[in-house]
């Protein structure tokens, strides 16, 4: 994909090594280039460019003055829109390391990459970002609602769950959907979940929205099921949450009210919340297994669980957090985690899934580990159900919809 419309910074100190970067980006038809060599150089440039903001950020790490993991800081202090690709020639470790620094202090880590770069590596990155610029709810993010807005808006039921399709990576059939939630705003149209999602956790108001998202996915489950399309749904659960004692039961009731049977419902459930030694908790996951319901470890890999822990819980399905899945192309350290998760799910008998797939070669690299299905956005972006509908029918894909446990 060309980027003659990109906006592009390259912060490198090295001359050669700059000029370099800069003819790539030229052949590859980019128009509106700029460099500095170093991150204090980068934050004036930046700082500078409100009419004509820059879109990416190519960004070595050791540098004189102020290095990268510095100016990496500065962004997300100054809360930056830039999406950053980190380079560097220090290894597949460090940039592993660099780039989860980067997404914790909240900046848009677009890839990590060891030098030499290649032409092809760009371009795949180019690719990347149109699509995670192409989000439907563009104004989500930029939009902040008060906690009495979003509980008005959860109490007129103007959430309603937009699904994404989970694709067997080895038939490519549409295996299952994760149900995720929206707000049909009656001003702003769609908005994205982090524009209420975190102040609801922090708020320990998430409840409402769960059981109005999961009453919706259940009947949206029953209409796809009547259009013979019989796949399981995938409805996130919070670690807020699992402190009810009464939620297994609740959850069993509104699901079996839609007229469906529990095991076509797969609970997500964060690996935090996984590890959790909260005994009501433990309990209310307990129980929902006996009641028929899939468990799912979502993010796998972003918390702090050992394999003995992860025993504890009878899940029936790993989620690969995509941030492994995204750096995994590039670096040889996220490609062990990525393959050596999928090979643990493969001996524990559970059905491995891949998260934040954006590209042909994430979808390749994948299928020849063994990954059972595949999730992101080269697949499909969420949709409402009657596009998911449509989606399905259009594609004419079989099904497969039952879980390996």
């Amino acid at each position: 994909m060309e980027g003659d419309h990109l906006n592009i910074l390259v912060v490198e100190d090295d001359d050669f090594q700059r000029r370099m970067l800069i003819r790539m980006l030229r052949a590859l038809n980019v128009q509106g280039v700029s460099d500095a060599s170093n991150g204090k150089a980068a934050l004036e440039i930046i700082r500078k460019r409100n009419g004509n903001p820059v879109d990416i950020v190519i960004c070595d790490l050791n540098m004189p003055e102020m290095d990268g993991l510095e100016f990496l800081r500065h962004l997300g202090e100054e809360r930056h829109s830039i999406s950053i690709v980190i380079i560097s020639a220090l290894g597949g470790k460090l940039l592993l390391s660099a780039g989860k620094m980067t997404r914790m202090y909240g900046v848009k880590l677009l890839g990590a990459i060891e030098k030499p770069i290649l032409p092809e590596q760009l371009k795949e990155l180019f690719f990347k970002y149109e699509r995670s610029e192409s989000k439907w709810y563009p104004r989500s993010e930029s939009i902040s609602f008060s906690l009495d807005e979003i509980m008005r808006g959860i109490r007129a039921r103007q959430f309603d769950p937009y699904l994404q399709p989970k694709v067997d990576l080895q038939t490519n059939r549409i295996s299952g959907a994760e149900a995720l939630a929206r707000w049909i705003h009656p001003d702003l149209g769609v908005v994205g979940p982090y524009a209420f999602i975190p102040l609801l956790e922090q708020s320990n108001q998430i409840d409402e929205l769960t059981f109005l998202i999961l009453e919706k996915a259940a009947s949206a489950c029953r209409s796809l099921h009547d259009t013979d399309c019989n796949i399981n749904l995938s409805v996130n659960l919070s670690l807020v949450s699992l402190d009810d004692i009464t939620l297994a039961d609740r959850i069993t009731k509104i699901v079996r009210a839609a007229g469906i049977d529990p095991h076509h419902i797969i609970l997500e459930i964060t690996e935090t919340a996984a590890m959790t030694d909260v005994a009501h908790a433990l309990e209310n996951l307990v129980r929902l297994c006996m009641n028929g319901f899939v468990l799912s470890i979502d993010d796998y890999g972003t918390g702090y669980s050992s394999l003995q822990q992860l025993t504890r819980i009878a899940f029936g399905e790993l989620k690969i957090d995509q941030s492994f899945i995204q750096d995994a192309i590039h670096n040889e350290a996220a490609r062990i985690v990525v393959k050596s998760s999928i090979d643990m799910a493969r001996e524990l008998k559970v059905r491995s899934v891949a998260e934040g797939i954006e590209t042909q070669r994430d979808w390749n690299m994948l299928k020849n580990m063994g990954c059972d299905m595949a999730q992101g956005y080269f697949i499909a972006k969420p949709m409402d159900l009657n596009a998911f509908i449509g989606y399905a029918a259009g594609r004419n894909l079989g099904v497969v919809g039952d879980s390996k446990t």
